[in-house]
């Protein structure tokens, strides 16, 4: 059977499903092709999921510190029912999904659930591009359209010489569909995915041990954001070890524990719990969709792309994790907007990488956006900076959590703002505002005469701006 349509989409995570609807809201007839389930892994298998058991895990945490608020629980009876907090994460995703479902009725688009390969130029179409599916009960149908969108995603990566076994070494796949919390876990990597699972689990009453090979946790972020993370994990319980690398081949399993060895320096440290959590990074879907078929070029495991995101095939495109850009899902729904735009006509290409922000949710949150107080130095800015800690916001007193602070980077002589950095409550959730004054190249001042409302945590970014000149009122 043979579906002709406008587009196709390969691929129904958040970059194919916000394709999928920008362009059936323009009037194109779409096709989305889904082996899995639609949502992709930020539904199922990363974003969801993970923060609803994050979220269990900061009620917990908070419920232990009750006395705290002047709230007494008698006899310390506050524990953890995990069945129940992955009852509460399937419920959060369940609805999420079917609403997902709902958006692509309403929209009139058509979901094809199968495992699609893309083909060469065959009877279907004189050029690559059209895409043959395989359904569940082993029939095919082959999608034609003018033009398709790559939206395979990523899948996390595993150290090689490890047995990845999905039970005592996991990857954060396997960790989401744990029945129960382990007593200990050794949790390799200290990125984003590591420090989220390290920070959770260590609210569960889990003993982490966090090992990253990199000098310190998040390489990515400004230095002081990595400090301060650093200081925050080691007062609550978590083994961080930094600069460390793991010697695959000493793993062994004895009597309900693992045993793994590793070199600091020239000490070698030998590392046991009950799990391994393997968080190395993510590696792009480009195999087994037939790619070969095409002339569409791979550089580095990652679909090659243009800034609209077209492949070296101009009626291909390839959007999200695939394309080796950032693994980040409102930057992939971002680039799906502007491959279709590019479809339909458009002009616009992608922005400066350093204008997307980054969220990283553990307690606490960590948020940013621009760039880093130390890469700014290195590009020869003349850099000024404004820091308020949160100890000095009312709103963070009164929500009993004011570890962190609000830094903003900027450059002295032009007065444009480089990068904002927040480490504390609900950073997430603020970084918005930096985002809009950099898009719009707002200079601090611009930012500090904005009235924020008191008392709010948003006052944090006002102070934070207004400190880059030394006319900060609350610190």
């Amino acid at each position: 059977m043979t579906i002709q349509c406008d587009i196709a989409v390969l691929g129904g995570g958040i970059a194919g499903y916000t394709a999928a609807i920008r362009a059936a809201q323009a009037g194109k007839k779409v096709v989305l092709i889904e082996k899995e389930k639609l949502g992709g892994t930020c539904l199922h298998k990363g974003c969801i999921p993970s923060k609803a058991l994050l979220r269990s895990a900061e009620v917990f945490a908070t419920l232990k510190k009750a006395d705290h608020f002047g709230i007494r629980i008698a006899d310390d009876a506050v524990t953890v029912d995990f069945g129940g907090v992955q009852a509460r994460k399937e419920q959060t995703v369940d609805q999420l999904y079917r609403g997902l479902q709902h958006l692509m009725k309403k929209n009139g688009i058509e979901v094809v659930s199968g495992s699609g390969r893309v083909i060469g130029p065959s009877i279907f179409s004189p050029r690559s591009g059209s895409v043959a599916v395989e359904l569940a009960d082993g029939e095919m149908e082959t999608v034609v359209s003018a033009n398709l969108i790559i939206a395979t995603g990523s899948r996390p990566r595993t150290l090689p010489g490890l047995t990845h076994d999905g039970e005592r070494v996991m990857t954060s796949d396997d960790a989401l569909r744990m029945e129960q919390l382990p007593r200990s876990i050794i949790i390799v990597g200290g990125g984003v995915i590591g420090v989220e699972w390290a920070s959770m689990l260590a609210d569960f009453g889990v003993q982490v041990t966090l090992a990253e090979s990199a000098p310190r946790l998040l390489a990515g972020e400004d230095p002081d954001i990595s400090a301060e993370l650093t200081k925050q994990l080691k007062r609550r319980g978590v083994q961080v070890l930094t600069g460390i690398s793991l010697k695959p081949e000493t793993y062994t399993y004895e009597e309900g524990q693992v045993t793994i060895e590793a070199v600091n320096g020239e000490e070698t440290v030998r590392l046991q719990a009950e799990r391994i959590l393997v968080s190395v990074g993510r590696q792009a879907n480009t195999e087994g969709i037939g790619l070969e078929n095409t002339d569409v070029q791979i550089i580095k495991g990652s679909i090659k792309v243009n800034g609209y995101f077209q492949t070296t095939e101009p009626h291909i495109y390839a959007v999200g994790d695939v394309n080796g850009g950032l693994q980040l899902a409102h930057a992939a729904a971002h680039e799906a907007l502007i491959a279709v735009d590019h479809i339909l006509g458009g002009k616009e290409s992608a922005g400066e990488a350093s204008l997307v922000p980054r969220c990283i949710y553990s307690h606490p949150e960590i948020a940013s956006v621009g760039i880093t107080e130390e890469e700014a130095r290195k590009r020869g800015h003349q850099v000024k900076v404004g820091r308020i800690p949160f100890q000095a916001i009312g709103k963070a007193l009164v929500l009993g959590d004011p570890e962190g602070f609000a830094k903003v980077v900027a450059d002295a002589n032009t007065h444009d703002i480089l990068g904002v950095h927040l480490i504390g409550a609900h950073a997430t959730d603020l970084i918005s505002e930096a985002s809009l004054a950099m898009l719009l190249n707002a200079a601090p001042w611009e930012v500090g005469a904005v009235i924020h409302p008191h008392p709010t945590l948003s006052e944090a970014i006002g102070e934070a701006m207004l400190a880059v000149d030394g006319k900060a009122i609350a610190f």
